[in-house]
């Protein structure tokens, strides 16, 4: 018989995961109520100002940006920004992201800041669980400095129970004007396994959970205003890709999808 089901480990398995899983999600969805709504009228206000909405994450926090940027059932006006950005637009050799510390490189997120072309009415999304990783600091810093609306989407458990890495002594969600909490635990994963770690992490369902929430949200406030809201349809339906080219070219080079 299966182990999940047997012996001394029979806490493990499928059916435990969706149960806290789900639990995940409800506590998301308790927690993030009033920051969904900030979030959303952030996003809102700036597809109404004709803004482009940026997503940047490292490591796993791609999949977050992912969903923030270029995907069916989302908005047209987004675009992520990717470490893959300095060789694909910015003329690096490929080898520059073979480096494992490229991360944190003097001036990286003011290179891809300036990469990413954003207008004054641009919105910034910043994903990153820990909300510690120096990269991470220093674009939500040169955002700011930029004047840019920003919005987080970190663990708010994790980022509280380790110290700030960066040299300012900030952590992501204190530079953000919404933070959205995913509610994952510190590292990530939920079930605990004998040896003292964890299995399955959970922040990518609760990300993305709370991304199509305020995308929701969002459109719910541009429809109600009296906006058009441009939304995606997927490309593998009859006229998806004509449709989906004919809204881009509203935004004729200033939507990037960076590299996978």
């Amino acid at each position: 018989m299966p182990q999940s089901q047997h012996g001394p480990h029979a806490q493990l398995g499928a059916a435990l995961f969706a149960e806290q899983g789900r639990a995940a999600f409800e506590r998301a969805v308790e927690a993030n109520k009033h920051s969904v709504m900030a979030a959303a009228r952030l996003v809102a206000d700036c597809v109404a100002a004709d803004g482009v909405v940026h997503a940047f994450g490292t490591g796993h926090s791609q999949a977050a940006a992912l969903e923030v940027a270029g995907r069916a059932g989302g908005l047209v006006p987004t675009s992520r920004i990717s470490l893959a950005d300095l060789v694909l637009r910015g003329g690096e050799d490929r080898s520059v992201l073979e480096d494992p510390l490229l991360e944190r490189s003097p001036g990286l997120a003011a290179r891809l800041y300036a990469l990413a072309t954003p207008r004054p009415q641009d919105l910034f999304v910043i994903i990153s669980n820990s909300g510690v990783n120096n990269s991470i600091v220093d674009m939500a810093l040169h955002v700011k400095s930029a004047g840019h609306p920003l919005v987080a989407l970190t663990s708010l458990e994790h980022t509280n129970s380790v110290p700030a890495l960066h040299s300012s002594g900030k952590r992501l969600a204190d530079l953000a004007d919404a933070v959205l909490d995913n509610c994952a635990p510190t590292g990530d994963a939920l079930l605990p396994l004998p040896d003292g770690n964890a299995l399955c992490g959970v922040s990518t369902l609760t990300s993305s959970l709370l991304i199509q929430m305020t995308v929701a949200e969002a459109v719910a406030l541009l429809t109600a205003e009296g906006h058009e809201a441009p939304v995606y349809v997927s490309a593998n339906v009859p006229g998806g890709y004509e449709r989906n080219d004919v809204l881009e070219a509203r935004y004729e080079g200033r939507l990037h999808r960076g590299g996978h």
